[in-house]
């Protein structure tokens, strides 16, 4: 049996379900890359709104390119359980949010309908860092994007994130309609203005008009969004319909803890978020770069070098304990780079951290954290990296989670085996690495000259050195001997 509307008396009485008449509901939230973060996230969020009362704020799902959220999620009516797992036990939640779904790729013009409605006043995206066709060091427009140029040719049958938005937004603006606000809750450094700064370039390469109108007229709030969301297994899919006494295609599976801090403004109306536990403030910078430099830096640093180690998952890495004194030391150097609000208690927060990585129902892969590095480097690691060299502070440890990097990316690990590489850069980064072979002082030069990854940052003599050193320890000892003797210097 599938979960769906017309079984819900079969649940069983554990399972907690939408506390709303799902019939009553309408939608006015269009969310692009409906993938898990997004459903055990904001999805969640508003799930809580629908239940407060907020009956004209449910979602629907875009996915720009594959069908199988869409396909898996359609027939159980897009309901879906989110399994909350700690070491304790695994609460179950059925979120009734979604309404439907769409993909992208297959009718173009179908989500630009969507999205031109008037009953939509958001348009929300976790499409990664590499979906918003930019240049992560300078924020903007990668004008020679494939999916920028194929959009600017064909603006009816968009493919990009940019490309539907400003097709869209194009649209409200010709029929005189209030535009919707667009809602970033991916990583990127000052989110809201950078995606501001994307969709207004793209929109003036069309119309400088249409540009005008979307930098005058579009809210592109803020925010910082904190949730450790694993991929879901077949075994996840299996616990979860053995507990629901149905099956759920497509689960997702997260921790206790989240977090979204939103900054309050919005150009056509928003529900109460906050009585649903969101932070709305009226600058998210602060927190974002808490979260990016603490959460996220060591993150990847436990994944880089984590993999590298042959750990397979981050709570395994942290039982470690050289790893689990790593990633606290990347926290530490990190908080002196940051100015927060008074109050804040950053010291409390990355000891919380700790005990969230080291959750050992949390089945979070090295592996998927260390996909798309070229995009995420600059944001979690560069810019604490850039901070400390102007205040004349070391930067070894950032260094070494710099050149975990580097070797991973190298697609060869330290048994000879080959390492499935995802990032946008992939082929580029590989073809450096073979000229360069396994030398350090060749290899690091060569990958801290790519612009798309470090910009003039590459150039310091000061970072080219620490990475270089902390490459050529990566090589000589192995990522668990070199991450202890770090530590111990």
């Amino acid at each position: 049996m599938r979960l769906g509307r017309a079984n819900f008396d079969g649940l069983p009485p554990g399972i907690r379900r939408p506390a709303y008449d799902r019939s009553r509901v309408t939608p006015g939230i269009v969310h692009l890359g409906l993938g898990a973060f997004h459903r055990a996230h904001q999805a969640v969020v508003i799930d809580d709104c629908l239940a407060a009362g907020a009956a004209s704020w449910g979602i629907i799902g875009a996915s720009l390119r594959s069908p199988d959220t869409r396909d898996a999620l359609a027939p159980q009516d897009h309901l879906y359980t989110v399994a909350v797992r700690a070491a304790e036990g695994t609460e179950h939640r059925i979120i009734g949010a979604l309404l439907d779904s769409v993909v992208a790729r297959e009718n173009p013009a179908r989500l630009v309908d969507r999205m031109a409605d008037p009953a939509i006043r958001i348009v929300s995206l976790t499409v990664t860092e590499k979906g918003y066709c930019h240049t992560p060091q300078t924020g903007d427009l990668d004008e020679r994007h494939p999916d920028v140029v194929h959009d600017l040719n064909h603006p009816d049958t968009p493919r990009s994130a940019p490309g539907f938005i400003v097709a869209a937004l194009a649209r409200r603006r010709a029929q005189g309609l209030t535009p919707f606000t667009v809602l970033c809750c991916d990583n990127l450094a000052a989110n809201g203005h950078t995606v501001q700064r994307i969709m207004t370039q793209f929109a003036a390469l069309r119309s400088k008009d249409l540009g005008k109108w979307i930098a005058d007229a579009v809210a592109f709030p803020s925010t910082m969004v904190d949730r450790i969301v694993p991929e879901t297994l077949e075994a996840d899919r299996d616990a979860v319909s053995s507990a629901l006494g149905m099956r759920d295609a497509w689960p997702v599976m997260t921790e206790p803890f989240t977090q979204w801090v939103v900054e309050d403004r919005f150009c056509a109306g928003r529900p109460d978020l906050a009585a649903a536990g969101v932070e709305l403030v009226t600058d998210v910078r602060p927190f974002e770069l808490m979260k990016l430099r603490l959460l996220n830096a060591s993150h990847s640093a436990l994944a880089y070098l984590g993999y590298l180690a042959g750990y397979e998952t981050i709570a395994d890495t942290m039982t470690d304990p050289h790893f689990a004194r790593l990633a606290a030391r990347v926290m530490e150097e990190a908080a002196v780079t940051l100015t927060m609000p008074a109050g804040t208690d950053l010291a409390a927060y990355g000891a919380s951290l700790l005990r969230r990585f080291a959750n050992p129902a949390l089945h979070h892969r090295t592996w998927q954290i260390a996909m798309d590095g070229s995009q995420k480097l600059p944001q979690r690691l560069l810019g604490a990296m850039q901070d400390r060299l102007d205040k004349n502070l070391p930067v070894e440890t950032h260094a070494l989670a710099v050149a975990g990097w580097m070797r991973y990316v190298t697609a060869i690990d330290e048994q000879g085996r080959a390492i499935d590489v995802r990032d946008p850069l992939a082929g580029e980064l590989a073809a450096l690495a073979r000229a360069a072979g396994t030398v350090a002082e060749r290899l690091a030069p060569a990958l801290l000259g790519v612009g798309k990854v470090f910009g003039p940052l590459g150039d310091d003599p000061r970072l080219r050195e620490a990475v270089t050193s902390a490459l050529g320890r990566l090589y000589a000892q192995g990522a668990r001997r070199a991450v202890e003797t770090h530590l111990s210097t």
